[in-house]
Order: structure tokens, then C-alpha cells, then sequence
């Protein structure tokens, strides 16, 4: 735990142009893609944090070679294995990442050996079940070594046939990304039956699109099932945009506090589902323009609540959240309830820290609502979870005396969240 910060208001709207690091979801899914590739491949503009940092250390653990470092820039090199995993055993250690956990699972799958999985003691707490089945079901040998359904486990890997599997969708998108990327390694690649609703759709969209880049195709099967047919992935020169949940702060910043941010390699081609959060900061009353290589929303100060589903930008909802205290009439956000499972429960992660910054809200089975006021200050929880600590450093850039308790928990997926935020302090250049 890290001493609180106080994140001081500023003293004029903002006009800035915020470099924003690469997309932590797409970092992740190139690095499975390339380590499962023939040859090597190139990853450029990847996210260094702490989320890609486990996904490396596990990949290095399987054997895979990885070049790289925060240290060395956003360049990235992996030798892929051709889907043959080198390592016969090797400890997995996920850290805080949900991505790594459910993606790093069917990996080692891939091999023959042995291999346990754990993580943190809050990545101990989500969930893993659906995951775990699906792997059962294809007669891989895994032994719960903890709660059921959860990590730790431990993967006695002896390659994967592959075939039909049925698989829920409503509890993460994660599960079936990871199953997808791990398939054409598979002796008979595989098709999934999703037996429920899919949440968090389109990063299963992006998922398909980084395979696609590395030369696998996803095929649309009946009833919103997905087949990967047995293929390998060709090593490549991929380009990782910048990270559509994290601009969401900034793009909020201008929204709250009456001014403009522009983030540069987030356009009209952007793969990423939560750059539609901009769609809805402009039904709330923010401008928003976006071309081919850029996003820029400009703020009011004028915002009104809307009622909105969330579920296929979930990880923008406490973002949404904070948002919504400077309106003039009630938020609700529905179609979430699913978050309850994430890092932290971020609807009643979110619903509290509102109202001990004076902010009346409340919590339902599928979302919140939170009615319109004036915050104060406080000292803001956040729980290990990234996603408050950055959504609720946005109150502070307009209201005097919130503080961040635990601000190192950013380093996640941002570690240099609060210098880049303090980025929206300095003055337009003159002309």
C-alpha cells in the first residue's frame, strides 16, 4: 500500500494532447498470438504495466523467448513456438491479471508437462470456473488445488485434441478469448457453443481481429457459436494502438471540467469497443470529433444523466460514474452486473466511494444509479483496483480535497497514470 495522493483541482480547462499507452488487452492477446506463432514476430507500441508484465513472465516461464523491458521502450520481440510449448513444467504466476489467468491456462494446455497457475490474492477471488470446464470438457487434466473454480490450479498438459465445447458467455469475455487464441493449436481446433448472452462483445471482436493479424481465421457458426479450424499463426510486425479504457479518464477530464483532450492513434479504425464511451459523453452534452487518427472530446461543463447499457464497455463504468455526479439529472447504467466480479465488486466499489464523497447513489443487480449533487472532498478507497483509483482521480481534477488512497495500484496497466494526468495542468502553447 502506497501513502494516499491528493489530486489537486485545475486551475483552467484543459487543452491538451495526452499520449496515452498501449492497449493492455491487445498487448496481451499479440503476445499469445506471437508466442503460438513460427518465427518472430515484432510487437510495437505494447504496454509495459503490470498486467503485461505477468503475461511475459508466464509466456518466459513455457519456454517462450521474449525480448523486451519497460526500460527499453514500447518495442517488443517474441520467438514463437510454432504451438509447441518448450517447457515441461514451470510455475504460472498471473499476478492481479484476469487476461493472463484466463489466456495462459489453454496455453499450457498446449504442452506436455506440468504446470501450475496462481496469481494474487484478489485474482484468487475471481472467477475461473466456466474456464476450467471448457478445459475438462475437452479431457485436459486439471486439478483444483484451492476453492473450486478459482486459482490455484494445476494444468497436467498432454496437448489438447480440441472438438465441440459449450461454453457461458455471462460471466467474462476472457474465457472465450483465451480458448479462441489457444484452438488452432488444437489437433481438431475447436467449436464453441456459447450456452448464454456474451458480454463485453466486442472484445471477443478484437480478440478475432489480433488472430486475424497473425493470420487465423474465426468463423461464425450457428446459434452465436465460433469455430477456429487447426492452423498456425505466422509471425508479424504488429502495431499495438493506444488503450481506449484508459483515454476514457481523459476524455472524461474534458467532459467534467469544461475543456478539450485530444488522444492521438485512437480513430475511426480503433478495435477497441470502449472507445464508444465518446458516443456516450456526447448524449451527456460533450463534443466529440473524431477523424482517422484521433479522438478529441470537448467539454461544457453542461451535462445531463442518461440511461445506458454498459455491458460491451463494462470497464468504462466507473469512469461513467464519476461523470455522472456533475450532471444535472440521475445516471443509470445498466447491463453490468458482472463487474461484481472484477477486480474489485465495481458496483459497490463505485456506489460507496460516491457517497463518501457526498454523492447520493445506489447499487442494483444489473448496475447503479447515481443522482446528480456536489462532491466534496475525501479520501477515496480503491480497493487493488485500478479503474477507481483513475475514475475518481477525475473528480478530483474539479473538486478540492479528494485523495487516492493506494495510488501505486495504477501500475496495473498505467504507471504513469497521475504524471501523464497532471499533463492536463499545463497551458495551450501560445500563438
Amino acid at each position: 500500500m502506497s501513502d494516499a495522493l491528493e489530486v489537486r483541482p485545475l486551475e483552467r480547462p484543459p487543452d491538451a494532447v495526452v499520449r496515452v499507452p498501449g492497449s493492455k488487452s491487445i498487448t496481451n492477446r499479440a503476445l499469445v498470438c506471437a508466442a503460438l506463432a513460427e518465427g518472430t514476430s515484432v510487437l510495437a507500441g505494447a504496454l509495459w504495466a503490470d498486467d503485461t508484465d505477468a503475461m511475459v513472465g508466464c509466456l518466459r516461464s513455457l519456454g517462450i523467448g521474449v525480448t523486451g523491458d519497460a526500460a527499453s521502450g514500447d518495442r517488443i520481440e517474441v520467438a514463437g513456438c510454432g504451438g509447441a510449448i518448450p517447457a515441461t513444467t514451470a510455475g504460472l504466476h498471473v499476478g492481479l491479471s484476469g487476461t493472463t489467468a484466463r489466456f495462459i491456462a489453454p496455453v499450457a494446455a498446449l504442452g506436455h508437462g506440468t504446470f501450475s497457475v496462481d496469481g494474487a490474492e484478489p485474482m484468487r477471488r475471481r472467477p475461473m470456473g466456466p474456464l476450467l470446464d471448457a478445459l475438462r470438457s475437452l479431457h485436459v487434466d486439471v486439478e483444483q488445488t484451492a476453492a473450486p473454480g478459482h486459482l490455484p490450479f494445476v494444468v497436467h498438459a498432454a496437448g489438447v485434441e480440441g472438438g465441440a465445447v459449450a461454453l457461458s458467455g455471462d460471466v467474462s469475455s476472457q474465457f472465450l478469448s483465451g480458448l479462441l487464441m489457444a484452438a488452432p493449436c488444437f489437433t481438431k481446433g475447436i467449436d464453441i457453443e456459447l450456452t448464454t448472452g456474451l458480454v463485453s462483445r466486442p472484445y471477443v471482436r478484437m480478440t478475432r481481429s489480433v488472430m486475424a493479424a497473425f493470420g487465423v481465421t474465426v468463423d461464425d457458426l450457428a446459434a452465436d457459436g465460433l469455430a477456429v479450424a487447426p492452423s498456425r499463426y505466422r509471425a508479424t510486425t504488429f502495431t499495438i494502438e493506444p488503450d481506449a479504457s484508459t483515454a476514457s479518464y481523459f476524455f472524461a477530464a474534458a467532459a467534467v471540467c469544461g475543456g478539450r483532450v485530444r488522444v492521438d492513434g485512437l480513430g475511426t479504425g480503433s478495435v477497441q469497443g470502449d472507445l464508444a464511451f465518446v458516443d456516450v459523453l456526447s448524449r451527456m452534452g460533450a463534443t466529440v470529433e473524431t477523424s482517422s487518427s484521433s479522438t478529441t472530446v470537448t467539454g461544457t461543463r453542461q451535462l445531463q444523466g442518461v440511461t445506458v447499457d454498459l455491458r460491451d464497455l463494462s470497464d468504462t463504468v466507473p469512469t461513467l460514474a464519476v461523470v455522472a455526479a456533475f450532471a444535472t439529472t440521475p445516471t443509470t447504467i445498466n447491463g453490468v452486473g458482472f463487474i461484481r466480479g472484477k477486480e474489485s465488486d465495481r458496483i459497490s466499489a463505485v456506489v460507496n466511494e460516491l457517497q463518501r464523497c457526498g454523492i447520493r447513489a445506489e447499487g442494483h443487480d444489473d448496475g447503479m444509479t447515481i443522482h446528480p449533487g456536489t462532491p466534496h472532498g475525501a479520501t477515496v478507497e480503491t480497493y487493488d483496483d485500478h479503474r477507481i483509483a483513475m475514475a475518481f482521480s477525475v473528480a478530483g481534477l474539479r473538486t478540492p480535497g479528494i485523495s487516492i488512497a493506494d495510488p501505486g495500484c495504477v501500475a496495473k496497466t498505467f504507471p504513469d497514470f497521475f504524471a501523464t494526468l497532471d499533463q492536463l495542468r499545463v497551458p495551450p502553447p501560445l500563438h
